[in-house]
């Protein structure tokens, strides 16, 4: 599989089965640290820590540019200095591979 970094997110409409506990682990290692499976396994979650609310809002900014771009949308949780993020698949209550190629790809913004 090639770096998830470089994937794109597919349209998901439902009708397929979320990712199991396995394959959840397993693209959870092609992550950076920090981020860990919630939710009875349908959801990956990870709180970024900054120096004030402008990084704050800058961070979320960027963040919003890439799930616009890529059609695939997080559940936030933001304050003064800090923000959660949750990506989870909504329309199949649970866990695919858009969720990986966007925290991937905010991973990235700190490299």
């Amino acid at each position: 599989m090639s770096d998830l970094t470089e994937q794109h997110c597919a349209p998901c409409e439902g009708g397929v089965k979320p990712f199991d506990k396995a394959e959840a682990e397993k693209h959870l290692k092609e992550l950076d640290e920090g981020w860990e499976i919630v939710d009875g396994g349908k959801t990956i979650r990870k709180t970024f820590k900054f120096k004030g609310f402008n990084k704050t809002m800058g961070f979320m900014n960027a963040v919003a540019w890439i799930a616009n771009a890529e059609g695939h949308h997080p559940d936030v949780k933001l304050g003064f200095n800090f923000c959660e993020l949750n990506w989870q698949t909504h329309a199949i209550d649970g866990l695919s591979i858009n969720d990986f190629i966007c925290a991937a790809k905010v991973d990235a913004l700190f490299k």
